[in-house]
């Protein structure tokens, strides 16, 4: 493999058979290189391909001033959520984990601790992702030495959240966000929330890709069964008008809305819970 650019002792740029860039790591692969010369195969340990053109050109400045240990816990937290998700992630999860990683790190190291204001949120709402998160921290106190507090377990799975829906992450936090407040509302006016055997998770998984399609603006195609439509509006009165609440409340905040489908399914779901746990 040639090399196109050093771009420290233990990354280089380099081409595939198409002409695509390639970010090229390895311990020590870059040592004493030049441009146009050939590395060493056998010290590869990952090779990154970016698509997009403005994503690897920051990943190349970021992989620059960055410790080659940081880069290699990243690659293993993301290898790791690929195989726990059973997922595929967004490519830019290399760049946006890997920055935010040294970002933790050297802030840790400087004694700014800060709380994530949604780590319970996150911790309920993307209980998967947390998990992965949790190992991250393992992952990285087994790799660094630093022992990162938890609440660094739920800004890594937002960054995960971000890489499976394939959105921003200011986009991911008003995701959760909306979620929480949605929630509220219902909780609030049902009584089967406050009973001690009520799971807000259980609820709390029904609203995750809802609020994703409305938040993000996707096209939603209704079946327009008019028939179940009606039979939910006139037996599940009380649910049905929680949910238009709910649904008036995102439109005037968010300037969203849900189907009449989603609010149909919304409203069984409130009505299960209901049922459920209702003395």
């Amino acid at each position: 493999m040639k090399i196109e650019k050093v771009i420290n002792n233990n990354i280089i740029s380099s081409r595939d058979n198409e002409g695509s860039e390639l970010i090229v790591m390895g311990c020590g692969l870059g040592f004493g290189k030049k441009e146009g010369q050939y590395i060493d195969e056998s010290k590869i340990e990952k090779i990154f391909k970016l698509e997009n053109k403005d994503s690897l050109e920051h990943f190349k400045e970021l992989l620059k001033k960055l410790p080659l240990e940081y880069v290699q816990v990243s690659d293993e937290i993301i290898s790791y959520a690929k195989e726990a998700l059973g997922k595929e992630l967004n490519e830019n999860v290399y760049l946006t984990l890997t920055d935010h990683i040294g970002f933790a790190i050297d802030r840790f190291k400087e004694g700014m601790i800060f709380n994530n204001a949604l780590f319970e949120e996150i911790k309920m709402f993307y209980p998967n992702e947390y998990t992965v998160g949790c190992h991250a921290l393992y992952l990285i106190k087994k790799k660094t030495g630093i022992k990162l507090l938890e609440d660094e377990a739920a800004s890594i799975a937002i960054h995960i959240v971000n890489a499976e829906f394939n959105s921003a992450i200011s986009t991911t936090f008003t995701l959760t966000q909306m979620i929480r407040e949605m929630m509220e509302i219902i909780e609030k006016e049902i009584p089967a929330c406050k009973a001690e055997s009520y799971q807000p998770d259980k609820l709390a998984i029904n609203f995750k890709y809802l609020v994703h399609r409305m938040l993000t603006k996707l096209p939603e195609q209704s079946k327009g069964d008019e028939v179940l439509f009606d039979f939910v509006r006139n037996h599940c009165k009380e649910e049905y008008q929680l949910i238009r609440k709910v649904n008036s409340f995102i439109e005037n905040k968010y300037n969203c809305s849900m189907t009449e489908e989603e609010s149909i399914y919304l409203t069984l779901n409130v009505k299960r819970i209901n049922d459920l746990f209702a003395d």
